[in-house]
């Protein structure tokens, strides 16, 4: 859309304008050309200039009514272009959202699921033994209040977790199609924190225990050393990952490690970051890592390198045209690292008065006595006097006294006149009796 760009740059229009022409350019039917799609955008965007995004829209829909107007067809492929499904960014609440158009025959697959699973009473996570089969008791439909929207919610994971209960459910990755979630041995002791799963969704680790305990979940623990993160070689005699060290890179690695990437694990590729396989790099998970699939090809002569840290962190080296000094790992897949340190771990610092140097080198001297000082002493210093300090421990009295002593700090002459040589003199006030 280079006409609306355009405009956008230049400050001709809003971004309520491009929403506008986004939404209703998609129900353009998909037999128009594309040089009546062109101009119908720049027809829209002259438009947009010297008007609201209210009427922008009416002329939008009147526009796209004028190219259809007996409605859209039952075009199968037409409706094949339209369909989509939409998994929205993770929200602050750890909730996703979701939007999509669903084709006539993927509905009729729904409609008989939903119909089945979201009935009043049935998957209901409330119950301490939710009614997954056969009918639920007329006490399970009574205590069941629940909206439909929710049902709904309940019925659709319910379906998800019976699917990947199938034996022919595949692999993905090189592993099983399952949930893998990773955390701590201290949150799951404490029921406190978050997981993350191989797809970067946060779970709470309550949630996490929840999925965990049902009978048809299998349990692993990748254990690592404290001190260096390294974890059990498992196998050197072949290229591939293996599924035991798949499962530890996710654990470790949680996703692709070069610097920015968001990639979670669930969609990574395993990349020998010691040294490439073709370079006689073992397939040691010590070895290894997780690369997405545009990163792991960027790795080669003349492009990126890798190598790993003492701690098995993942260090990217760009090549030198591209080095700008940028960091060379990768944190965002390994929130824990962003906390903050419990409370009893900060102490506060210690109050120290400032080092006096009364025009010597001797940074440990002692403080002048600001009792023993006189302002005719103070004036036939040479030096300027640094601002004395306060102790915090001497309370407000000591504020007090020192300000009466001295009402304003010395200036750049080293005495308390602050009135600037040849500036005119400040005005006087007197107070009639």
């Amino acid at each position: 859309m280079a006409a609306t760009a355009t405009a956008q740059r230049l400050g001709l229009i809003t971004g309520e304008h491009v929403t506008v022409i986004r939404k209703q350019f998609k129900k353009v039917p998909g037999w128009v050309d594309g040089a009546t799609r062109d101009q119908i955008e720049v027809d829209w965007v002259r438009h947009a200039v010297g008007c609201g995004p209210t009427e922008l829209e009416n002329l939008a829909r009147r526009t796209v009514f004028l190219l259809d107007q007996d409605g859209p067809a039952p075009d199968d492929t037409e409706r094949a272009r339209r369909r989509s499904l939409i998994f929205g960014r993770q929200q602050d609440d750890a909730m996703t959202g979701v939007r999509g158009n669903l084709t006539p025959s993927a509905y009729a697959v729904w409609e008989a699921l939903d119909a089945r699973f979201s009935a009043r009473g049935m998957c209901n996570p409330a119950d301490e033994h939710p009614c997954t089969t056969g009918t639920p008791t007329q006490d399970q439909i009574d205590r069941d209040l629940r909206t439909l929207e929710q049902r709904r919610h309940d019925a659709f994971e319910y379906i998800g977790r019976m699917a990947l209960d199938k034996t022919e459910r595949g692999q993905h990755g090189g592993l099983p199609t399952t949930i893998i979630v990773r955390t701590t041995l201290q949150e799951l002791a404490t029921r406190a924190g978050i997981g993350v799963t191989g797809g970067g969704t946060l779970i709470p680790v309550a949630d996490v225990l929840t999925m965990a305990a049902r009978t048809d979940a299998t349990n692993y623990l990748a254990v690592f050393d404290d001190a260096t993160g390294a974890v059990l070689d498992l196998f050197r005699t072949r290229r591939t990952a293996s599924v035991a060290q798949r499962l530890a890179l996710i654990a470790r690695d949680g996703g692709c490690t070069k610097p920015g990437c968001t990639v979670p694990a669930y969609r990574t590729q395993v990349h020998h970051a010691a040294a490439d396989w073709a370079a006689g790099g073992d397939t040691n998970v010590d070895d290894l890592t997780l690369a997405c699939g545009p990163d792991n090809r960027a790795v080669g002569p003349g492009g990126w390198t890798t190598r790993l840290t003492d701690t098995h962190q993942v260090e990217w080296i760009p090549p030198p045209g591209l080095d700008t000094g940028q960091t060379r790992t990768n944190d965002y897949h390994h929130p824990e690292t962003l906390r903050p340190p419990p409370q009893d771990a900060w102490q506060p610092p210690v109050w120290q008065p400032p080092a006096w140097t009364d025009g010597a080198d001797d940074a440990a001297a002692t403080p002048p006595d600001p009792a023993a000082d006189t302002d005719a002493e103070r004036d036939t210093h040479d030096e300027p006097i640094p601002w004395w300090p306060v102790d915090p421990a001497a309370g407000d009295a000591a504020v007090n006294d020192t300000a009466t002593e001295h009402p304003d700090p010395p200036n750049e002459h080293g005495d308390n006149d602050t009135h600037e040589p040849g500036a005119p003199a400040p005005p006087t006030t007197t107070t009639a009796a």
